[in-house]
């Protein structure tokens, strides 16, 4: 049970140890020891990628590999992953496509892209990867498939107009719905907060989620986040972030609370500390009002604030930073388009010989 001595992240790795626990009742037992083997080393949320990817792959070979189409996963031992084979594995990329998976809500259908596809072969080759080092097995097959090429897609951010327009929808309600607007005077000075913030700093949603009042420091303009990878850093906001903050701050003591959430920063209705999920559809229902061909996202507002801190600096290693980036070629990639533009514009900058006026010749 969630103490008020825990803060939102240690009570998120407990929520997410105890998921872990359950999902490892369904894989082989020898997955333990991958896991025991990664502990120290992957956050919670990643341990929880990982048994739900090794689920799918060995739900596909039970299910497509008649040598084990009569055993339960949970029977299966090690000496399979030798007995595997890069054809396997090949199709099982190919069944990443399209495959149908039981949740609370039954059975639903399951659709993977490049990006998809990759990030779960790159599970496989992880944990193919730590049994091979570790000499627990002789041969490494995932190794041996190659890795899906990556199509690049048009990075989707809001222009600086869209970005005005969308928090003075924030602020006005006007274009909202009869029954959204029954709700904007109560969460108006919230969302307005909550979306400056994100535009203003850059930062993640889960971030964004995870900060309590007391890791804000209005004296130096920075809060305290943690990272992806589970590290502390502290992001710097300017003026229109810190005065959005004070005016939601001051609305919140208002509020009461409820029980083990008294310092979240951003309360839902119900008075609890906002979801992910939560802030994923608060984004997308005010920028579906102002930009509706445009599929917005919290990490969309990330890539805004990211391509205009680059466009006013042209430092990418200070985006880098501000974003969290642990490489800056991660940075790179995707402000690639931006810094080519800036490439070609810098083309005659520097003069080789003086221009002489013809008439003086």
């Amino acid at each position: 049970m969630a103490t008020n001595n825990q803060n939102y992240h240690e009570q998120l790795n407990i929520k997410n140890t105890l998921k872990l626990r359950e999902m490892l009742k369904e894989l082989p037992d020898f997955c333990m020891t991958f896991f025991r083997g990664i502990d120290s080393v992957a956050a919670s949320r990643t341990k929880i990628a990982y048994a739900y990817d090794l689920g799918v792959f060995f739900k596909f070979i039970k299910e497509y590999n008649p040598n084990y189409s009569n055993m339960e996963i949970k029977d299966f031992n090690i000496d399979i992953l030798e007995k595997i084979t890069v054809t396997d594995i090949e199709e099982y990329l190919n069944y990443l496509k399209v495959y149908s998976s039981k949740d609370s809500k039954g059975d639903t259908t399951r659709i993977n892209g490049e990006r998809g596809i990759k990030r779960k072969l790159s599970s496989l080759r992880t944990f193919y990867g730590y049994f091979f080092k570790n000499e627990l097995i002789k041969d490494n097959p995932a190794e041996k498939v190659r890795v899906p090429k990556l199509h690049d897609h048009e990075i989707i951010r809001l222009d600086v107009d869209e970005v005005a327009e969308l928090l003075d929808e924030v602020e006005s309600g006007e274009n909202m719905t009869a029954a959204q607007k029954k709700f904007h005077e109560k969460t108006k000075l919230r969302d307005v907060a909550l979306l400056t913030l994100l535009l203003g700093t850059g930062m993640r949603v889960s971030e964004c989620v995870g900060i309590d009042i007391n890791d804000i420091d209005f004296k130096h303009t920075g809060i305290k986040i943690r990272r992806k990878g589970g590290y502390e850093a502290v992001v710097y906001f300017g003026d229109e972030v810190e005065k959005a903050l004070v005016d939601y701050l001051n609305y919140r003591k208002t509020l009461t609370p409820s029980p083990g959430h008294e310092n979240a920063l951003f309360l839902s209705l119900q008075n609890k500390r906002m979801s992910v999920r939560s802030v994923e559809n608060l984004v997308k229902k005010y920028a579906s009002i102002v930009t509706p061909l445009k599929h917005i996202t919290p990490h969309k507002l990330r890539s805004t604030y990211g391509t205009t801190l680059y466009q006013e600096t042209g430092d990418i290693y200070l985006v880098a930073e501000v974003l969290g980036h642990k490489d800056v070629n991660t940075t790179r990639k995707h402000y690639a388009a931006i810094e080519n533009d800036r490439k070609y514009r810098a083309r005659n900058i520097v003069k080789l010989r003086e221009e002489t006026d013809s008439k003086d010749s």
